[in-house]
């Protein structure tokens, strides 16, 4: 073949092949925030980069001019650097999987969250209001033992206590408070494996246990040292095991309602999915157990410091989840 028709044949390929490298040649980060609009798609590059390899050894052996061959050397070379370059550091990209995937992929599964937040919140309103009304109640979802001891353990006129626990050290209540919040939001989410139904009892059963000590601490006059405890944490922690129940709600209908897709394989796809989300709740909940060991049961600090930064935080919650990764292209 010659030249001229070589170069004719090809010449709309290696275009668009520029046109890629402008688009994605800078910056690791800089190309994930841009979109490709070129007419060649990050998917069809790897095998237009071999093409490229195979014209520039076709053009060698054929003995083609140095402007032909130069131009070939320069695209495999360009090329070569942007699809093998480094990749960002691990904290890098743990720091966008939290900044930016976490909140895009608990979105995507927003009527899932939606329903397991309405399973989880209407039981914990509806004992709660039911308690103020309804106090002798308290006694057929709670233990007697167990209302003894959450009333001792917020007694207002109890000094030896401080804001819900005993005295110990931070660090061991931090370790505590971990063991105890990943252990409920992994049942929570393992629960969907049983269609779905494990993962709502989970959310009743904590929702209705809420509520009740909830409600009845409220009721005979212990709510001040009760809410000045669990404002700090509640925003990361409530939420966190709102977003396990959603992940748990989409393992289940995975199973109930595959689609088109066999049913191992919407297994398969909607775990890989609530692993990536229990990550995130993982997170959450490391969060809120540092903010409980260290925060929370501090009695020095004014209940209105604690309100005010709790609504900070649940203002910080919803902005993180409502908004983050909007804008943030998908990773290479």
């Amino acid at each position: 073949m010659r030249q001229e028709q070589f170069v004719a044949r090809h010449q709309p390929e290696w275009l668009a092949f520029e046109s890629w490298l402008q688009a994605r040649g800078g910056s690791a980060r800089s190309a994930r925030r841009q979109r490709n609009n070129g007419v060649l798609t990050d998917e069809d590059v790897p095998a237009r980069y071999r093409r490229i390899c195979q014209q520039l050894a076709l053009a060698r052996k054929r003995g083609y001019s140095p402007v032909v061959v130069d131009r070939l050397q320069a695209l495999m070379q360009q090329g070569h650097g942007v699809m093998y370059r480094t990749a960002p550091p691990r904290w890098q990209r743990a720091v966008r999987f939290l900044l930016a995937e976490f909140p895009r992929l608990v979105r995507s599964e927003a009527g899932c969250m939606w329903v397991a937040a309405a399973v989880f919140v209407v039981p914990l309103v509806l004992m709660f209001v039911l308690l103020q009304v309804r106090p002798e109640l308290v006694y057929s979802i709670v233990s007697p033992e167990q209302v003894a001891m959450y009333e001792r353990m917020y007694d207002p006129s109890d000094t030896r206590h401080a804001l819900g626990r005993e005295s110990g050290s931070d660090w061991q209540m931090f370790g505590h408070y971990i063991w105890n919040n990943i252990s409920i939001g992994l049942r929570t989410f393992a629960g969907g494996l049983l269609a779905g139904v494990g993962a709502l009892f989970v959310l009743i059963v904590n929702g209705v246990g809420i509520g009740t000590v909830f409600g009845h601490l409220q009721q005979i006059g212990y709510g001040d040292p009760l809410w000045r405890f669990v404002c700090g944490h509640a925003p990361f922690e409530l939420t966190a095991i709102v977003l396990a129940g959603g992940a748990g709600l989409r393992l289940g209908l995975s199973l109930v309602a595959p689609g088109r897709q066999r049913r191992v394989d919407a297994l398969a796809s909607a775990g890989a999915k609530g692993a990536r989300l229990c990550l995130g709740v993982a997170f959450m909940l490391l969060v809120a157990a540092f903010i409980e060991a260290f925060w929370s049961s501090t009695q020095s600090i004014p209940a209105a410091v604690k309100y005010s930064v709790s609504g900070v935080l649940w203002t910080l919650v919803a902005l993180w989840l409502g908004v983050g990764g909007r804008g943030v292209a998908d990773e290479d």
